[in-house]
């Protein structure tokens, strides 16, 4: 591997912006001076760029089954997209339903992920069920393979539903691991219930996606997981998170001293309701669960992750095309799959919707993109930051360029984007992963076999000090 110097750009971390070079040699970074001159090294110009650690997305569904179909980006598509996008690193559901050993369902995954990704990942382990086989498989599970998370639902009852008593025993699993339990929270029964009225009042259309799936529910479902966790002692982590009602109650938690994090994601942050409203169906294009919210739950969010209440940005990249998947549920809304592609554009949006707009600061974009969750879900300081020791996944960034989203020019196997036409400020323009290319120019010049499976420690809680790094 050639040794690399970033020079005259920016460097940006969760806590500090400065100018500095930065060597990388043997996939790490190797020092960080105000002048390295090593002539054996390649010399990249990063002059007028910001140089990010590597993105790190917590939420993706990669090649997975839902909806009697299957996401139109696998691996080798998704993370493609996602290096475009500036992210470096994934973590995706290893989904566990209907399996009698968990090992299987990761052996599952580790086949659809062999030879196509262009960049790093782990996975959450998903878990519907607890009997007492795999009470006893999980805790051992985590260890050897080193997941430090699990995932609950609370909805999809005929898919992955879970009673409240097997969240309960997942949490207590949490806490005698010390794995972090991910939920998400709506209440799915009454959910399909309403979902049942709507149809038999004939009322069909994409819309009523969202109508059937109030914020109050979304609400009282976060309060629950929340008391849950803190009965058992557990660390819990709500995932996309929708709304003020959800919010609120994380913010009571965390008040309280709970152990509880929140993440959002993109779409919720910059679009609304209104689009499942559009003509000629094109409003199940925008149907995921949960989903989107009236235009007022905006602000509490943007203010959620200013105060530091949310933690973390997940892109929740599940992707179906409109033509042909998306239409199944065309006289029928709850046939609809659940999804969007937001993969690539998870990275870009919140700068320009965050930081070029003055919600969020430079600092906290990096913290939300990348720190916080590589902290929540034990990888740092392999990943998340930009420190010597440190993987060398590293974004770099023009804060100059402006751009128009479009599917025309995506790089996500999915006919439609959900941004469609949304112009952003700055682009990612160069990737690395390790210290390689991933993308170099705005191109692609990574390889499928370069991405690897990371094992994570167990998490740490988040704290003042934790969240200091040393440059």
């Amino acid at each position: 591997m050639t040794k690399k110097i970033i020079t005259g750009g920016t460097i940006v971390t969760a806590t500090d912006t400065y100018k500095a070079d930065i060597l990388i040699e043997n996939e790490k970074i190797a020092q960080i001076a105000a002048k390295i001159i090593d002539s054996e090294a390649e010399i990249i110009d990063a002059t007028g760029k910001y140089v990010f650690p590597g993105g790190i997305d917590p939420h993706t569904h990669l090649d997975m089954p839902f909806n009697n179909t299957v996401t139109d980006d696998d691996w080798e598509s998704g993370t493609i997209a996602a290096a475009f996008g500036g992210t470096t690193t994934i973590l995706d559901f290893c989904l566990t339903a209907g399996e009698t050993k968990l090992s299987n369902a990761i052996e599952k995954w580790n086949e659809k992920s062999k030879g196509k990704a262009a960049i790093d990942y782990g996975y959450h382990l998903m878990i519907s069920d607890l009997n007492e086989e795999t009470e006893k498989e999980l805790p051992l599970l985590l260890e050897k393979e080193g997941i430090t998370s699990i995932k609950v639902f609370m909805a999809y009852a005929k898919e992955f539903q879970a009673t409240d008593r097997t969240l309960y025993k997942a949490f207590k699993i949490g806490k005698e691991t010390g794995a972090v339990v991910m939920v998400h929270c709506e209440n799915g029964s009454v959910i399909d219930e309403l979902v049942e009225q709507a149809k038999l009042a004939g009322n069909t259309a994409p819309i009523y996606h969202a109508l059937t799936r109030p914020p109050e529910l979304e609400g009282e479902a976060t309060k629950r997981a929340i008391e849950l966790a803190h009965v058992a002692g557990a660390t819990l982590y709500v995932v996309h998170v929708t709304c003020k009602e959800a919010v609120d109650e994380i913010i009571k938690a965390r008040e309280k001293g709970y152990d509880v994090y929140g993440e959002t994601c993109p779409p919720y942050l910059t679009l609304d309701q209104t689009a499942l409203e559009k003509p000629n169906f094109e409003g199940a294009k925008y149907v995921w669960s949960p989903p989107l919210r009236p235009i007022s739950h905006q602000e509490p969010l943007w203010n959620a992750l200013k105060a530091k209440q949310l933690q973390t940005i997940g892109s929740d990249q599940c992707s179906f095309n409109f033509n042909g998947k998306k239409q199944l549920g065309l006289n029928d809304f709850s046939k609809i799959p659940n999804g969007g592609p937001f993969i690539e554009d998870r990275f870009s949006v919140l700068y320009s919707e965050g930081v070029a707009k003055g919600r969020i600061s430079l600092n906290d974009f990096v913290d939300m993109i990348s720190t916080s969750a590589a902290k929540i879900f034990g990888l740092y300081p392999q990943k998340g930051t930009i420190a010597v020791g440190s993987d060398a996944d590293i974004v770099l960034f023009d804060p100059s360029v402006k751009r128009t989203i479009s599917a025309q020019t995506h790089h996500m196997n999915v006919d439609y984007n959900a941004f469609e036409g949304l112009e952003v400020t700055g682009e990612p323009i160069s990737v690395l992963l390790r210290g390689e290319y991933v993308i170099k120019d705005k191109q692609f010049v990574g390889s499928l076999d370069y991405g690897k499976y990371i094992k994570r420690k167990l998490a740490k809680k988040l704290s003042d000090e934790e969240a200091v790094v040393p440059n």
